[in-house]
């Protein structure tokens, strides 16, 4: 995830790090809010609701929990690992992860100001 926050960082964004545990210096150096639960993997349900977009890399039970909750949270989620999951978008690479996640934050604009209106 540092690497993630390292990209976000160096492309001018605002970084959140919500901690399973309840030490802030366990955030990497990259995080500019530090979101200490102290509730462990539970706190996947707070990752997955919160999020606008999920983007699922290689990982293990824990980013499992957090596809599932963002399925039934109904989120769009970027199938980066190869989870091959019904409802996830599956994308072969980073590039055409870029493309849709761009197309994504448009409709969700778009969603946004028509809800405003």
């Amino acid at each position: 995830m540092a690497a993630v926050a390292r990209g976000v960082k160096s492309a001018g964004g605002t970084t959140i790090g919500i901690l399973p545990g309840k030490d802030k210096a366990d955030a990497n150096d990259y995080i500019d809010i530090v979101l200490p639960t102290s509730i462990g993997y539970a706190r996947n349900v707070i990752v997955a609701c919160s999020a606008d977009i999920i983007v699922a890399l290689p990982g293990s039970h824990g980013t499992s929990s957090e596809i599932s909750y963002g399925l039934v949270f109904k989120k769009p989620i970027i199938d980066l690992g190869h989870w091959n999951r019904e409802g996830m978008i599956r994308v072969k690479d980073v590039s055409e992860a870029e493309r849709k996640i761009q197309a994504l934050i448009k409709d969700i604009q778009k969603e946004e100001h028509e809800k405003a209106d």
